[in-house]
């Protein structure tokens, strides 16, 4: 029996050193090292400061402002800590609805979102993402179609050229990953960011 469960042991003893210590620590120190930015977090810092992540998303309500998709995440209710409350883009939420295409709560918070893109651009077709959660809920970036949608609601609000905005929209477009993986898309913060410094101009 104990010649038997000797090697089981060692064998154990190995790939737990192997796998739970050595492999994690190797690719850390590699990941650190080759990519230190983005084994950081992707910090995005302004002046000194961290605002946010080019990873996940923030919650921008105002006119001002290019919104990201809706987020479906939610936090602990202060007044009543057994139930929820919507917390737009908390990331120690991360979740999708899971609310289903018959869903009558999804389909009455979709037009309701769809009226409210309507009224601020009307005759112009909605783009889907600008009414669709992601399935994490995090999701930072919106398709070049969503930020340019959002041109003349941003262009009022800051009194700002509608072309001007859209030059801006279009320098930050960021195109497939090594020309093919994924879509073109637009970081709703590094946009957002981009936006306040053409506003202090």
């Amino acid at each position: 029996m104990l010649n038997q469960l000797r090697p089981a042991l060692v064998l154990l003893v190995t790939l737990s050193a192997v796998t739970g210590l050595a492999y994690p620590l190797a690719v850390t120190g590699i990941a650190g090292t080759i990519f230190p930015a983005e084994a950081a977090g992707s910090l995005i810092e302004r002046d000194g400061k961290v605002v946010g992540s080019s990873l996940i998303g923030q919650s921008f309500t105002g006119e001002g402002y290019f919104h990201g998709r809706p987020s479906a995440t939610t936090a602990a209710d202060p007044a009543d800590a057994s139930k929820t409350v919507p917390a737009p883009y908390n990331a120690a939420s991360s979740a999708g609805s899971n609310l289903g295409p018959t869903s009558a709560a999804l389909a009455e918070r979709v037009k309701g979102d769809l009226d409210a893109l309507r009224g601020q651009n009307p005759g112009q077709p909605v783009p889907v993402d600008l009414v669709t959660t992601s399935g994490s809920g995090l999701d930072p970036d919106v398709s070049p179609e969503a930020a340019f949608f959002q041109v003349p609601r941003v262009a009022k609000a800051r009194r700002l050229p509608e072309d001007k905005l859209r030059d801006l929209v279009a320098g930050q477009v960021q195109g497939r990953t090594l020309g093919l993986l994924g879509e073109p898309r637009v970081n709703v913060l590094a946009l957002n960011l981009a936006l306040d410094d053409l506003a202090k101009r």
